[in-house]
């Protein structure tokens, strides 16, 4: 008897618990949407299917992405028809029918919900919470690629405006600077007035339908010399130069502020346009360059810790490792006996430790994958709290220079090569030698 139910219980499919009124009634909003013919009209029903959308409490959207995910998706069956119909006739009409039963009607039902007044930053906010429940709800995946392939379109460089931000820029858009900045945090209105003086930049991305929402913001410094320590450019008591005799110009800290937005890229324009803006305004100004944290290289090395001390400089990285486990590492004197050792391991991992074909430091592949090259470590870059914790204080520059970034860049993205000084790659060589097992 129980085989037998079993057996009833394969053929029939599982049924759908019940949705909730409020989910149901969104889901027949969002339908409503897709069968709007009326441009007019159709703004009011994607209105009132956004406020449906968003009057869900967390559990119901749930229960809407799930609805979403199963019920917006392509017909299985049309589309294998669709695709033995272009198989046996590759026409252009054919073509075109596949094309209509491949892309899901969400991709349609995004595109409609953005006629609604505040819609493209509710589509936004919609893929954030996606990305937040992605790993517990796998199904979600779908949506995530519509709505990520519509918003690359949507904000693509064409439609973005650059705009540089100081003191007389709205304190809306400030007050999000304070609230967004994720590299160097902004200390209040004082630090933050002391990052937009006359000696300092700061330039953002903007988007029509966001207009008091940055996309993105670079900060840079005007120096004499190349920086090799952020200290002295977050210190709101630090003199302000006279930009017009800076012959250098440092990006300190770049941050994307909208995490709905995830996978879309702006950085690359971003600081390839504020160096051609930079130049125009000081041509003083020949180099162009980061001064960037290295925020997986205490990770790494903790996990390389085995294998180094039972290599070829064992000895000295033991007695490193445990210097470095000290409460009061650094000392005052700035630990310079560790400096010759953690400076070439913090080279190789730069430009020899790899996630797949490209380096495995995220900053390294946004920069080279830009166009600059790695040309110097920097001891004691960052002594803050947070510069020890992920990196010992290291911090490195990555050189933009115009005339080359895309032939850079098309041999970082076509052989994965990683663009070095001849000084980084010759500590990189060092520590390279150190990972050797030890001689007997």
């Amino acid at each position: 008897m129980r085989a037998g139910t079993a057996k009833g219980a394969r053929g029939r499919k599982p049924e759908r618990p019940a949705r909730p009124r409020a989910v149901r009634e969104a889901i027949a909003r969002c339908r409503a949407l897709i069968r709007e013919r009326g441009e007019v009209s159709g703004a009011a029903v994607a209105r009132d299917a956004l406020a449906a959308y968003q009057a869900l409490d967390e559990a119901q959207r749930r229960r809407f992405f799930d609805a979403i995910a199963s019920d917006f998706s392509p017909d299985p069956d049309a589309v294998l028809q669709a695709a033995q119909a272009y198989r046996e006739d590759p026409s252009p009409q054919t073509l075109a029918r596949l094309e209509d039963v491949v892309e899901p009607l969400r991709q349609e039902l995004f595109r409609r919900l953005n006629m609604a007044p505040g819609g493209t930053a509710a589509l936004v906010d919609m893929r954030l919470q996606v990305l937040l429940g992605l790993d517990a709800h796998p199904q979600w995946r779908v949506i995530d690629n519509d709505l990520r392939h519509l918003l690359r379109s949507w904000f693509n460089r064409g439609f973005l405006t650059l705009a540089r931000i100081d003191w007389r820029t709205s304190a809306i858009v400030l007050e999000k600077l304070i609230a967004y900045e994720a590299v160097h945090q902004i200390q209040g209105w004082d630090d933050l007035r002391r990052r937009l003086q006359a000696d300092r930049r700061c330039f953002a991305f903007f988007h029509p339908q966001l207009p008091d929402e940055p996309l993105i913001f670079i900060e840079v410094a005007l120096t004499r010399g190349m920086s090799a320590k952020v200290q002295p450019l977050l210190d709101v008591n630090s003199p302000v130069a006279a930009p017009e005799l800076a012959n250098c110009a440092m990006f300190y800290s770049i941050t994307n502020c909208q995490e709905g937005l995830r996978g879309i890229s702006f950085g690359n324009f971003l600081i390839k346009q504020v160096a051609v803006e930079l130049r125009n305004e000081f041509p003083r100004i020949r180099r162009f360059a980061t001064l960037s944290p290295i925020p997986g290289f205490r990770a790494w090395l903790g996990a390389q810790r085995e294998r180094l001390v039972n290599g070829a400089n064992g000895a000295a990285l033991r007695a490193l490792f445990e210097r470095l486990e000290a409460p009061d590492w650094p000392p005052r004197d700035g630990a310079t006996a560790d400096e010759p050792l953690l400076i070439p391991l913090a080279a190789y991992y730069l430009a020899r430790a790899k996630r797949g074909a490209e380096p495995i430091d995220a900053v390294a592949r946004f920069h080279l994958g830009n166009g600059a090259v790695l040309e110097r470590l920097n001891w004691l870059g960052d002594t803050s709290l947070h510069g020890m914790a992920r990196s010992y204080g290291l911090m490195c520059n990555y050189v933009y220079r115009l005339g080359e970034v895309e032939r850079n860049h098309e041999i970082f993205v076509n052989e994965h090569r990683v663009l070095a000084s001849s000084t980084v790659e010759r500590a990189a060589d060092t520590a390279a030698a150190w990972f050797e097992p030890a001689s007997n």
